[in-house]
Protein backbone atom coordinates (compact mmCIF):
# COMPACT_ATOMS: atom_id res chain seq x y z
CA UNK A 1 0.00 0.00 0.00
CA UNK A 2 2.84 2.35 0.58
CA UNK A 3 4.32 1.72 -2.43
CA UNK A 4 1.40 2.55 -4.31
CA UNK A 5 1.08 6.22 -2.08
CA UNK A 6 4.67 6.54 -2.77
CA UNK A 7 4.28 6.23 -7.02
CA UNK A 8 0.86 8.03 -6.78
CA UNK A 9 -0.59 8.12 -9.86
CA UNK A 10 1.72 6.65 -11.82
CA UNK A 11 1.17 3.63 -10.30
CA UNK A 12 -0.46 1.57 -12.64
CA UNK A 13 2.27 2.18 -15.11
CA UNK A 14 4.75 0.47 -12.99
CA UNK A 15 4.94 -3.28 -13.99
CA UNK A 16 6.87 -4.27 -10.91
CA UNK A 17 4.89 -2.89 -8.74
CA UNK A 18 1.45 -4.32 -10.48
CA UNK A 19 3.62 -7.74 -10.51
CA UNK A 20 4.27 -7.56 -6.64
CA UNK A 21 0.80 -6.54 -5.51
CA UNK A 22 -0.71 -9.28 -7.65
CA UNK A 23 1.87 -12.43 -6.37
CA UNK A 24 0.98 -10.82 -2.79
CA UNK A 25 -2.78 -11.04 -3.81
CA UNK A 26 -2.05 -14.62 -4.69
CA UNK A 27 -0.30 -15.68 -1.61
CA UNK A 28 -3.31 -14.23 0.52
CA UNK A 29 -5.50 -15.80 -1.15
CA UNK A 30 -3.80 -19.56 -0.92
CA UNK A 31 -3.48 -19.10 2.38
CA UNK A 32 -7.06 -18.39 2.56
CA UNK A 33 -7.61 -21.48 0.79
CA UNK A 34 -4.82 -24.06 2.61
CA UNK A 35 -6.57 -22.90 5.92
CA UNK A 36 -10.05 -23.78 5.14
CA UNK A 37 -8.69 -26.73 3.62
CA UNK A 38 -6.67 -27.29 7.24
CA UNK A 39 -10.40 -26.72 9.21
CA UNK A 40 -11.99 -29.08 6.40
CA UNK A 41 -8.97 -32.20 7.55
CA UNK A 42 -9.27 -31.18 11.42
CA UNK A 43 -12.97 -31.79 11.27
CA UNK A 44 -12.98 -35.16 9.75
CA UNK A 45 -10.11 -36.26 11.77
CA UNK A 46 -12.25 -35.48 14.76
CA UNK A 47 -14.85 -37.32 12.59
CA UNK A 48 -12.74 -40.29 12.39
CA UNK A 49 -11.90 -40.19 15.90
CA UNK A 50 -15.45 -40.28 17.26
CA UNK A 51 -16.02 -43.45 14.76
CA UNK A 52 -12.98 -45.72 16.22
CA UNK A 53 -13.80 -44.44 19.37
CA UNK A 54 -17.49 -45.61 19.00
CA UNK A 55 -16.09 -48.55 17.18
CA UNK A 56 -13.77 -49.62 20.23
CA UNK A 57 -16.57 -49.18 22.29
CA UNK A 58 -18.71 -51.54 20.76
CA UNK A 59 -15.99 -54.01 20.21
CA UNK A 60 -15.54 -54.02 23.80
CA UNK A 61 -19.24 -54.37 24.77
CA UNK A 62 -19.19 -57.72 21.99
CA UNK A 63 -16.51 -59.12 23.64
CA UNK A 64 -18.10 -58.70 26.57
CA UNK A 65 -21.70 -60.23 25.86
CA UNK A 66 -20.19 -63.42 24.43
CA UNK A 67 -17.84 -63.59 27.33
CA UNK A 68 -20.65 -63.91 29.05
CA UNK A 69 -22.82 -66.35 26.92
CA UNK A 70 -20.02 -68.52 27.06
CA UNK A 71 -19.89 -68.06 30.73
CA UNK A 72 -15.55 -67.72 30.70
CA UNK A 73 -14.04 -67.08 33.93
CA UNK A 74 -12.15 -64.08 34.67
CA UNK A 75 -8.93 -65.84 33.52
CA UNK A 76 -10.28 -66.82 30.53
CA UNK A 77 -11.37 -63.46 29.75
CA UNK A 78 -8.04 -62.12 30.42
CA UNK A 79 -6.49 -64.56 28.35
CA UNK A 80 -8.94 -63.94 25.33
CA UNK A 81 -8.61 -60.04 25.65
CA UNK A 82 -5.12 -60.62 25.38
CA UNK A 83 -5.33 -63.25 22.35
CA UNK A 84 -7.80 -61.17 20.66
CA UNK A 85 -5.14 -58.24 20.76
CA UNK A 86 -3.03 -59.98 19.03
CA UNK A 87 -0.43 -60.89 22.33
CA UNK A 88 1.16 -64.93 21.83
CA UNK A 89 0.99 -67.32 24.35
CA UNK A 90 4.58 -65.89 25.92
CA UNK A 91 3.44 -62.67 25.95
CA UNK A 92 0.02 -63.52 28.21
CA UNK A 93 1.65 -65.93 30.22
CA UNK A 94 4.27 -62.97 31.27
CA UNK A 95 1.54 -60.79 31.82
CA UNK A 96 -0.59 -62.69 34.06
CA UNK A 97 2.54 -64.05 35.51
CA UNK A 98 1.68 -67.73 34.37
CA UNK A 99 2.75 -70.46 32.43
CA UNK A 100 3.00 -70.70 28.89
CA UNK A 101 1.22 -74.16 29.12
CA UNK A 102 -1.67 -72.37 31.22
CA UNK A 103 -2.65 -70.07 28.59
CA UNK A 104 -2.84 -72.92 26.34
CA UNK A 105 -5.15 -74.74 28.51
CA UNK A 106 -7.15 -71.48 28.77
CA UNK A 107 -6.94 -70.73 25.15
CA UNK A 108 -8.42 -74.48 24.53
CA UNK A 109 -11.04 -73.85 27.18
CA UNK A 110 -12.28 -70.64 24.95
CA UNK A 111 -12.14 -71.94 21.94
CA UNK A 112 -14.35 -75.13 23.39
CA UNK A 113 -16.89 -72.81 24.53
CA UNK A 114 -17.04 -70.23 21.64
CA UNK A 115 -17.38 -73.38 19.63
CA UNK A 116 -14.26 -72.10 17.38
CA UNK A 117 -11.09 -73.66 16.11
CA UNK A 118 -8.49 -71.03 17.55
CA UNK A 119 -7.86 -67.07 17.30
CA UNK A 120 -8.31 -66.29 13.87
CA UNK A 121 -12.14 -67.83 14.10
CA UNK A 122 -12.58 -66.28 17.49
CA UNK A 123 -11.37 -62.94 16.33
CA UNK A 124 -14.02 -63.13 12.62
CA UNK A 125 -16.53 -64.25 15.29
CA UNK A 126 -16.62 -60.76 16.68
CA UNK A 127 -15.89 -59.01 14.08
CA UNK A 128 -18.62 -60.38 11.39
CA UNK A 129 -21.12 -59.37 14.99
CA UNK A 130 -19.86 -56.07 14.56
CA UNK A 131 -20.81 -55.60 11.02
CA UNK A 132 -23.54 -57.36 10.62
CA UNK A 133 -25.22 -54.11 12.71
CA UNK A 134 -24.46 -50.91 11.93
CA UNK A 135 -22.66 -48.37 14.59
CA UNK A 136 -25.12 -45.51 15.45
CA UNK A 137 -23.63 -42.29 16.70
CA UNK A 138 -22.84 -42.85 20.09
CA UNK A 139 -26.06 -44.96 20.31
CA UNK A 140 -25.26 -48.42 22.59
CA UNK A 141 -25.52 -51.93 20.69
CA UNK A 142 -28.31 -53.83 21.88
CA UNK A 143 -27.02 -57.02 24.37
CA UNK A 144 -25.91 -59.77 24.10
CA UNK A 145 -24.28 -61.21 20.68
CA UNK A 146 -26.33 -61.50 17.34
CA UNK A 147 -28.03 -64.37 16.71
CA UNK A 148 -27.01 -66.03 13.35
Amino acid sequence: MSDFADAGRFAFKDWHLIVETVAALGLVVGIVFELRYLFRLLRRKAHVERGLSIAAGALHEVMEAYFDTWALTPAERDVATFALKGMSNTEIAELRGSAEGTVKAHLNGIYRKAGVSGRGALLSLLVEDLMQSPLLDGAARGPGPSKR
